[in-house]
């Protein structure tokens, strides 16, 4: 999987990337980032990319020349030729990102995200986008953050990126409204001083929480219904 990401700030992706699984996804060469400058496709000396908006109003908006040269520059790369492609706009006013996207977003060979700033980006360039994507009911002030977001959740997807396969099974969203069950480590009983419930300060009662002993017992099939139980369908 390549992912190409489309930003005025390059840099801002290289302390997720290099870490934790992404980065051993990418020693493991099953996925690829390129992070393309958008200002390098600009017209003129100043790498200027946005403009004031027609007809008034505040804030700035990204140009479609720029977003729309660098998209071109992308799909001619001599390593694009039958790769099964998306162009992805972050955007507030998108449709919402699920498990279920990610999912179908796992399959494809590569994913190209735009990331805008301050008032998004000129309507024009929808003409060259697959799919609007927001990840949640809220606004942040660029695109890159929400990017990110798909790509950690997509990449996690992708076969033998996780080293244990089992935990995909199972686990919240891997259907439709499914929550997964909780889950517990040691110690087996873990103590606090309980501050708030002392009437004397001097005398700290102490609180003792559990792990429940169905999950302690060794019976697979009893831990199995209690995992049934517990698991919650929204």
């Amino acid at each position: 999987m390549q992912f190409d990401l489309i930003t005025i700030f390059p840099d801002i992706f290289d302390s997720y990337i290099n870490k934790g699984m992404i980065r051993i996804a990418q020693a493991k060469k099953i996925v690829k980032f390129k992070v393309h400058d958008l200002r390098d496709y600009a017209f003129d000396k100043h790498g200027t990319v946005d403009d004031r908006p027609f007809g008034g109003g505040p804030g700035q908006v990204f140009m479609v020349e720029p977003i729309v040269g660098c998209l071109q520059k992308i799909k001619k790369s001599r390593d694009q030729k039958n790769k099964k492609s998306k162009v992805i706009l972050l955007s507030a006013k998108g449709k919402k990102f699920t498990q279920k996207k990610a999912q179908q977003f796992s399959k494809l060979d590569q994913l190209i995200f735009i990331c805008p700033r301050y008032e998004g980006v000129d309507e024009r360039v929808k003409n060259f986008v697959d799919e609007e994507i927001s990840i949640g009911d809220y606004v942040l002030t660029g695109g890159e953050l929400g990017a990110l977001v798909i790509i950690d959740s997509v990449t996690r997807l992708i076969p033998d990126v996780l080293g244990q396969p089992d935990s995909l099974a199972e686990e919240s969203h891997f259907k439709p409204g499914y929550l997964e069950y909780p889950q517990y480590t040691r110690p087996e009983v873990f103590e606090y001083q309980n501050i708030k419930k002392a009437k004397d300060q001097k005398i700290k009662p102490t609180k003792r929480l559990r792990v429940p002993k169905v999950l302690l017992s060794g019976h697979h099939q009893k831990i199995k219904e209690w995992r049934q139980l517990k698991a919650r369908n929204k």
